[in-house]
């Protein structure tokens, strides 16, 4: 079979499991937060933090809620790293620095995960298990949360109330991630991946010394990390590491896992708003994004240009022979098209265009279908931005949803859209432009540029893979890139729950024979237009200057 068969049949597969999985996971997400009914023990967990379940919050309390627990998770998981060297558990491993840790903190309770230290050599197994692989949990939980308290906003009516942040947040660990978590991890470990608390131990000697691996409950962690798009690995070598993805079925069930809750989402949205028409919509936007840029990634690095890319079939360079260029291409596309960073290839490695896709994935805003609630969210942003054009072109009041889109709300979708690149561009322009942060570059001309680049875009849309051939493990480095997941991760939420409580405020307007029909082909094919022609206009003087120039030369 040859090489480019293979990667279209798993791209195939692919599309066929997350189709069968979209109606009922879907279905059920809908009825997990629209449900009045709380198990048992999410009646205990409420108990055990003093929260009320059945209180209805307006968007400023929901917030609240969202940074207290966020600003809580960074302390918590910043204290644990820096009492690692006398916790039980710890391998041997000395506390983390103090930038270091900030920087962690930040990565895992920001949904981003980028790591600047060797997992297997830093982190022992109580600060992986109790504090990454529990954020790893609940800040999947609080993006789903926030997605849907704009769904509400988008249903409700005359109502400043978006549901109850705590309950939100319980449920979607309780209900949807811990089953799915589950019978993933078993999955896992059944197909090789490693599961225990071992200790350090020799593997074997060579010339440069003996070499030493330490276990780890790796496929529990693994699971969590693709299912809720966070992306840090229990290894440096991430799911490129045998220990965390071991066979091709493996690989393709990972990005399964990346895949299926953004996915599934679009039909949440559609059921809770009373339109599946609606989220078939927002679905079609975001596959036609995806598939194109597997396409593209596919091509550009099946291309056979030379002897030594002739003679492996294709720009094998940074990938595992195991996983082959289709399914390295689709994990890299789907793993920046959403919020996971996990890596199964090095992306430093693809050829200039191949790069210049990763970074442009994360451009987008991670949207096409995006990290567990904030790709939808940030697609409905970008859908509100579509009607209020359509609605200039045409003349008319802008409406989404039976909601009109005015002043205010455009304000807060405009401010959205902004925070995420101005954080990109200002962050890179200060690294370039300082003289000690240009000494963790290993490549100059436009390769280095791009490291630093994609270093900030990463961080900023709380993706977490990097570009590698960047020493991030520097002061500067460690503050700036956690400022920017910090901010990159909560500002934007500001404005999505400042959004959802403008329109859940609103009368509902009845559709007319002049209303913008937002479930068909056409506006889909307005908002890929909106997104492409956004993210074109602000990150191509900075692409030009990165991965187009390397491409290109």
């Amino acid at each position: 079979m040859s090489p480019v068969l293979a990667g279209v049949l798993q791209l195939l597969a692919l599309m066929a499991a997350l189709a069968l999985a979209y109606v009922p996971l879907g279905n059920h997400l809908a009825g997990v937060y629209s449900s009045p009914r709380h198990l048992r023990i999410e009646k205990w967990i409420y108990k055990g933090i003093g929260a009320d379940p059945d209180t209805e919050m307006r968007w400023p309390a929901y917030l609240r809620g969202v940074l207290a627990f966020s600003v809580a998770g960074v302390l918590f998981l910043y204290l644990l790293q820096r009492l690692q060297g006398v916790l039980p558990g710890s391998l041997g491993f000395a506390s983390i620095d103090p930038d270091q840790a900030f920087n962690t903190a930040a990565s895992f309770v920001a949904n981003t995960n980028w790591q600047s230290y060797y997992g297997e050599q830093a982190m022992g197994h109580v600060v992986q298990t109790a504090g990454l692989a529990v954020q790893n949990f609940v800040s999947a939980a609080v993006g789903i949360a926030v997605a849907v308290a704009l769904v509400r906003g988008f249903a409700r009516s005359r109502t400043g109330e978006l549901g109850n942040f705590w309950a939100d947040l319980v449920r979607g660990v309780v209900r949807v991630l811990v089953p799915i978590a589950v019978v993933g991890a078993v999955i896992l470990v059944a197909c090789g991946v490693i599961q225990n608390f071992s200790g350090i131990h020799e593997v074997g000697q060579f010339p440069g010394g003996a070499q030493e691996w330490n276990g780890g409950a790796v496929a529990s962690q693994e699971v969590i990390k693709e299912l809720g798009t966070n992306g840090g690995g229990y290894f440096n070598a991430n799911s490129a590491h045998p220990f965390e993805n071991p066979t091709p079925f493996t690989n393709l069930f990972e990005i399964f896992l990346i895949l299926l809750i953004p996915v599934a989402l679009t039909r949440t949205f559609g059921v809770m708003t009373g339109s599946v028409r609606q989220g078939y919509a927002i679905l079609a936007t975001m596959a036609a994004i995806w598939l194109s840029f597997v396409a593209l990634m596919m091509w550009t690095e099946f291309a056979h240009h030379g002897p030594a890319l002739q003679a492996a079939g294709g720009a094998m360079e940074g990938k595992e022979v195991r996983f082959g260029i289709g399914g390295s291409s689709i994990f890299a596309v789907s793993t920046t098209l959403t919020s996971t960073g996990a890596v199964d290839s090095f992306h430093s490695s693809y050829t200039g265009l191949g790069g210049g896709i990763t970074m442009l994935g994360m451009m987008l805003g991670e949207i096409a279908p995006g990290g567990v609630g904030s790709g939808l969210y940030g697609m409905l942003v970008m859908a509100v931005i579509a009607v209020f054009v359509a609605g200039l072109m045409v003349g008319r009041t802008p409406e989404y949803l039976g909601k009109k889109i005015g002043t205010r709300e455009i304000k807060f979708a405009a401010c959205y859209i902004l925070v995420t690149p101005a954080l990109v561009l200002v962050f890179t322009a200060a690294a370039m432009a300082l003289p000690t942060p240009g000494d963790s570059m290993t490549n100059g001309g436009a390769h280095g540029f791009s490291e630093i680049l994609y270093a900030y875009t990463s961080a900023s849309n709380n993706n977490g893979s990097a570009f590698a051939g960047l020493n991030a493990d520097t002061q500067w480095f460690n503050t700036t890139l956690g400022l920017a997941m910090l901010l990159g991760r909560f500002l934007p939420m500001v404005f999505v729950l400042a959004l959802a409580g403008s329109l859940a405020r609103q009368q509902p307007v009845p559709a007319t024979k002049g209303t913008l029909r937002t479930e068909k082909p056409l506006f889909s094919g307005l908002l890929v237009g909106a997104v492409l022609i956004i993210t074109g206009l602000t990150y191509f003087p900075a692409l030009a200057l990165g991965p187009l120039a390397e491409g290109l030369a």
